[in-house]
């Protein structure tokens, strides 16, 4: 009895250590993805499905620039990371507060995109997301992207993460195109030996209330993160040192909104302006017009 006891504390103690080993691997993995960056920005759409005879695809796009990943948060289940731009001359460059990636361990709530401007919370069981990380995507304004959790895996020397989720148009496309209002992303985060891999995998859909999705075509995304010195991005550190303040204020108010645990659909513009005009004017300053113009987009 003793033995068998013991080969059982014994099996414990092996697997404990273990998961504790795989944890350390993963917030390293994903921790890898601060710093600065040459960053190349690839996507072409793939196949055509559309029925419409007039139906144009997108133009292939591929931009370069340069991107510091800023960690804000490092702690054992939560690692925050904020990118910046950095873009311009190179002796004056221009900073632009880009998207932030947090990374939650086991994490079970989610928001989750429905398509226009409409997030569905859910919660998912702690069985469903053991040993996984979500990863929660923001816009440049804080307000919600997109997020799914999946494993972190460590094999034949690679470390990737893998997820497929629902997420609304990206920049380049909804300032263009009306004609599909959701976008599947199938995301792969890859640590390489020249810095990190976002490779994607979308579907454009059109989805309306009672109908099923319309998939009228597929997207490649396959963005390069090639690590430079973070010297070469010191313009981008030194404006997030002088603006963090103003930007931890917001994440407070957007803390509190993601509290509520039920669904949020947020306005497209208040006074004939997106939310991230509003935020990155600089008389939104303190925390009362912050948290006021926050509020205004949230439907009630």
């Amino acid at each position: 009895m003793k033995k068998i006891l013991l080969g059982s504390i014994l099996i414990l103690s092996a697997l404990t250590i273990n998961a504790q080993n795989k944890k350390k691997k993963d917030r390293e993995a994903i921790k890898k993805m601060c710093g600065c960056y040459e960053v190349t920005f690839n996507f072409a759409e793939t196949f055509n499905n559309s029925k419409d005879s007039l139906y144009k695809p997108s133009k292939t796009k591929k931009d370069k620039a340069l991107e510091w990943a800023e960690l804000v948060v490092d702690e054992n289940n939560k690692i925050s990371i904020q990118h910046l731009l950095q873009v311009g001359n190179p002796s004056n460059p221009h900073i632009v507060k880009h998207w932030r990636q947090d990374w939650l361990y086991e994490n079970t709530d989610f928001y989750m995109y429905n398509g226009d401007n409409n997030w569905l919370f859910q919660t998912k069981p702690k069985s469903e997301v053991k040993k996984q990380w979500t990863q929660k995507v923001y816009q440049v304004d804080d307000s919600p992207r997109y997020e799914g959790s999946a494993t972190w895996v460590h094999v034949d020397g690679k470390s990737y993460w893998e997820n497929t989720t629902d997420a609304p148009l990206p920049r380049r496309e909804y300032t263009k195109r009306s004609d599909y209002n959701v976008t599947e992303r199938g995301n792969r985060h890859e640590i390489t030996n020249y810095g990190w891999l976002h490779d994607q995998d979308n579907r454009k859909i059109i989805r309306e209330t009672g109908k099923e999705d319309v998939v009228i075509a597929h997207e490649k995304g396959y963005n390069t993160y090639v690590k430079v010195a973070d010297s070469k991005c010191k313009a981008a550190q030194d404006w997030w040192k002088k603006n963090t303040n103003k930007w931890q204020l917001v994440r407070n108010k957007w803390s509190e909104v993601y509290g509520r645990n039920t669904n949020l659909s947020l306005e497209q513009k208040v006074d004939n302006k997106p939310l991230y005009k509003h935020l990155f004017s600089k008389e939104t300053s303190e925390e009362e017009q912050i948290d006021k113009a926050i509020e205004s987009f949230v439907k009630k």
